[in-house]
């Protein structure tokens, strides 16, 4: 049995989605593609346009067989940790043959290259790495112009250190490499628009270009039926996850991240004496800053701004709110990590004709594969549970403002069935 494993957020699906899982298994051939896919809070600090029971039923309408949940910590942290928590979930199913991904590179030998280097860390390549720190280069180009000095090869390649999918493509590598793991990688050539892009281009826009069309379209109040540009989704849409997508949108049913511009508020306000360097990613200069600028909190977005440097992007300073709403604490990811990062499989969903491949995960499968919430207790070690709690209280905060704005019952996780399609 041939198996792919995709990691992804699918927020939202669109064409250049279906693609990649189209062509990932006619290019190995595979019989079954798992997705490990993030919940409902994204690895740039940010809220899912949609839930993950959509996005997921997105993705098994249009290739994928089983859709996975990709723990909070993991979802919402760094490229590095984003890789080895997806990648460690994979790993252990005990059945996937190919990891596959998408890159602006799409040379899998280059990305490899890299990937070799900063896991086995060459002593010159360390030496050099740690004097452009010293002469005050950020970290990522310190790390880039230390691989260039080290390898005079990756000179025709130096723009690859700074695509986001390359990026994530090369933390993927790291992790298979630092797991000794027997699953083999494959990389697909991005096509379509560029990651950020947040335009509606061609037939194949970002992600980020369909979430942006949504909320412009919502400070213009123009969601009536067929209104543009909602209608113009159809293009970069399969068809039945747009139907699925523009439903949600116009029932109010879609967040975006300041949405919850009054609760981060709330939570700065009743932790700004003792600072926030407890929370995942937080410097103390950091923290400093957010003490500093707090009586000038407007929004989540534009306090993201404010906070904004050079040294520190925008989406840093998300992911480090967005770590702090919700309490994710770097002390729960060393412990979660001593876990070997991924200890059990939560389903969102499944097609009905890949049973074969669910029994294979059973039998080969290193890790519980968890579908009943209410069950869970019973077959998953008590730090396992505490880290499935942890999801599911952080995943009532995303349900709850949902509820609140869209002035429907909130969702219950523990009523949820998963997705059958």
């Amino acid at each position: 049995m041939h198996v792919n494993g995709i990691i992804a957020e699918y927020n939202p699906f669109h064409n250049g989605h279906k693609y990649l899982l189209a062509e990932a298994k006619r290019s190995t051939n595979a019989d079954y593609t798992i997705i490990v896919m993030s919940g409902n809070f994204m690895q740039r600090g940010t809220p899912a346009i949609i839930n993950k029971y959509k996005r997921a039923e997105m993705a098994l309408k249009n290739g994928a067989d089983l859709v996975l949940e990709l723990p909070l910590y993991y979802a919402t942290a760094s490229a590095e940790y984003f890789a080895l928590g997806g990648v460690s979930l994979l790993d252990k199913l005990g059945v996937v043959t190919d990891l596959c991904f998408g890159s602006e590179c799409g040379e899998k030998n280059i990305l490899e290259k890299i990937a070799k280097i900063l896991v086995t860390e060459p002593e010159n390549y360390t030496i050099l790495l740690r004097e452009n720190l010293k002469k005050g280069q950020s970290f990522p180009t310190a790390r880039a112009n230390a691989l260039l000095e080290y390898d005079t090869s990756l000179t025709p390649y130096k723009d690859v250190l700074t695509s986001p999918n390359n990026i994530l493509g090369i933390e993927y590598l790291k992790a298979l490499l630092k797991r000794k793991s027997s699953i083999c990688p494959y990389t697909l050539l991005r096509a379509g628009a560029d990651y950020h892009d947040a335009t509606l281009t061609g037939v194949q826009c970002s992600a980020n270009g369909i979430r942006q069309a949504v909320f412009d379209a919502k400070k213009r109040n123009s969601f009536a039926e067929n209104t543009p540009p909602v209608s113009l989704l159809s293009g970069q849409m399969p068809e039945d996850a747009c139907a699925l997508f523009c439903n949600c949108i116009h029932q109010g049913h879609f967040l975006e991240t300041n949405d919850f511009s009054a609760i981060l508020h709330y939570k700065l306000l009743t932790e700004w004496e003792k600072g926030f360097c407890d929370y995942l990613d937080v410097t103390p200069d950091l923290s400093d800053r957010i003490c500093k600028n707090i009586l000038q909190y407007n929004s989540f977005e534009d306090f993201c701004s404010r906070l904004k440097t050079k040294e520190v992007t925008h989406t840093r300073i998300s992911r480090c709110l967005l770590h702090i709403l919700l309490n994710l604490k770097t002390e729960n990811l060393e412990s979660y990590r001593s876990l070997d990062y991924t200890p059990y499989a939560r389903v969102l969903g499944f097609r009905k004709d890949a049973t074969p491949l669910l029994n294979a995960i059973k039998k080969h499968s290193r890790i519980p594969l968890i579908t009943k919430l209410a069950d869970a207790d019973q077959y998953i070690a008590e730090n396992s549970l505490r880290m499935l709690k942890d999801d599911i209280s952080k995943n009532t905060i995303y349900e709850s403002t949902m509820a609140l704005k869209s002035g429907q019952p909130m969702l219950n996780e523990y009523r949820t069935p998963i997705v059958i399609v």
